[in-house]
């Protein structure tokens, strides 16, 4: 295929808000290192990406952009801005609802676009599991459009209201969630890319999606970056955790009891990378509850060579999921030979060969998931062969460079074959 101009959609495109801004650095990493003219368009917490992709930062009123940028949010703006109704709404609304965050982005994604369209004529539109109305409003204006979708956030909801421990916090994860907006919009798209065949299923499933429209495209792993460290030696008595425990598919809370079980008869000390510890609300609080304070760190937000430090020096990597589109910190810890226990969930079956390349055990599970801890723990013999076969595993099946082929062949079914001169047009009735 020729050189192509790519746009991506990203509307929280940090590395740090989860698997998506990962995806989005790597993934256009590789398609400007093969040669395409990359552009993204993003929303707060900014991303840093490689110096070869153009970046366009959306200036958002959300409350989300006020907590990561509080200073600019207050000081670099004129002062009636704040109460424009647009503004003014968003502002209130994004503090209720993911469904406001993702429609406001993608409305002001979607000018953005249109002006920039003006110079640069993009041969194809890929968001990033925004899914909302102005992804629909791109594709009505004429651009071929993809939509990666790493995993439906119906299911995150299902996971949320079944670890709610009151009815309050049922409610408050029914009106956060976005409910239909995101299937309406993925029925729009020319083609939908998803990470996993676990990943294919669950989103065909949950968005009524015909199966000649989905596209499976395996994350890749920097294995460069995520590698064993000559001279780091793995500490005795370091379990890692990475991920967000506020995200309810991560298991946090099975992971957690999973320690309590264990306190008395196994001598651990556990990293847990997720953000500060003054952030969080679910893993602080059950910490308190099951008296492991003196044996957990919270890290807060780090760079990747120290997280590449804290997966060489980990005795064990214990991944709790109930549910994933993929699984990066599994895959990562694999890559750096971390011996790992991770939960049999359809995504991570994907990624380990049990008893090969990493241990597997049942999800929401904390009793098998502690026997499984205290097993590896006892078996050093065990801990060298799932690491020598996680780090095989990985640099066999999982590589951004084939990611990013496989992307551009999705790219290539919808972009026509004399590649077009877009003008902008109003949006069509679908």
């Amino acid at each position: 295929m020729n050189s192509l101009k790519i746009c991506f959609l990203m509307y929280q495109g940090n590395m740090y808000s989860g698997g998506q801004g990962v995806y989005l650095f790597y993934l256009t990493r590789e398609l400007a290192r093969m040669g395409h003219e990359v552009h993204v368009i993003a929303g707060p917490p900014y991303p840093q990406l490689d110096e070869r992709v153009t970046t366009h930062n959306i200036t958002d009123y959300s409350y989300w952009t006020y907590h990561h940028y509080k200073k600019d949010f207050v000081f670099n703006r004129p002062p009636l801005s704040y109460f424009h109704p647009v503004n003014f709404y968003e502002f209130i609304s994004t503090r209720i609802a993911l469904s406001s965050l993702l429609a406001n982005y993608s409305v002001r994604a979607y000018f953005k676009l249109r002006e920039l369209a003006r110079e640069h004529r993009f041969d194809v539109v890929h968001d990033n599991q925004t899914l909302s109305y102005g992804v629909w409003a791109t594709h009505a204006s004429g651009f071929p459009l993809v939509a990666t979708i790493h995993h439906p956030l119906s299911y995150d909801l299902k996971n949320q209201l079944r670890q709610a421990r009151s009815t309050y916090e049922k409610a408050r994860r029914i009106l956060w969630s976005p409910w239909h907006m995101q299937e309406w919009a993925a029925k729009s798209v020319d083609r939908v890319i998803v990470v996993s065949e676990t990943s294919r299923v669950d989103v065909e499933e949950a968005f009524q999606l015909p199966p000649e429209k989905v596209r499976t495209v395996y994350n890749g792993i920097d294995t460069d970056t995520f590698r064993p460290l000559p001279g780091v030696e793995r500490q005795p008595d370091k379990l890692l955790y990475v991920g967000n425990s506020e995200d309810r598919n991560k298991g946090a809370r099975y992971f957690l009891k999973a320690l309590d079980i264990l306190k008395d008869e196994i001598d651990f000390r556990v990293t847990f990378v997720d953000n500060v510890k003054h952030n969080l609300k679910l893993a602080p609080k059950l910490v308190d509850e099951y008296g492991l304070n003196s044996r957990i760190d919270f890290t807060g937000r780090i760079p990747t060579d120290e997280l590449v430090h804290h997966y060489n020096s980990a005795k064990l990597l214990v991944t709790a999921s109930v549910h994933e589109g993929f699984g990066l910190p599994l895959a990562e810890a694999m890559s750096c030979g971390t011996p790992t226990v991770a939960t049999d969930i359809g995504a991570y079956r994907e990624i380990v060969e049990h008893g090969k390349s990493g241990w597997l055990v049942p999800p929401s599970n904390p009793q098998a998931l502690a026997d499984a801890i205290r097993m590896m723990w006892n078996d050093a013999g065990l801990r060298q062969r799932l690491s020598e076969g996680g780090r095989q595993r990985i640099e066999q099946k999982f590589n951004w460079r084939k990611a990013a082929e496989e992307t551009l062949a999705v790219y290539e079914e919808i972009v026509p074959a004399k590649r077009r001169s877009f003008v902008m047009v109003e949006p069509r009735p679908s």
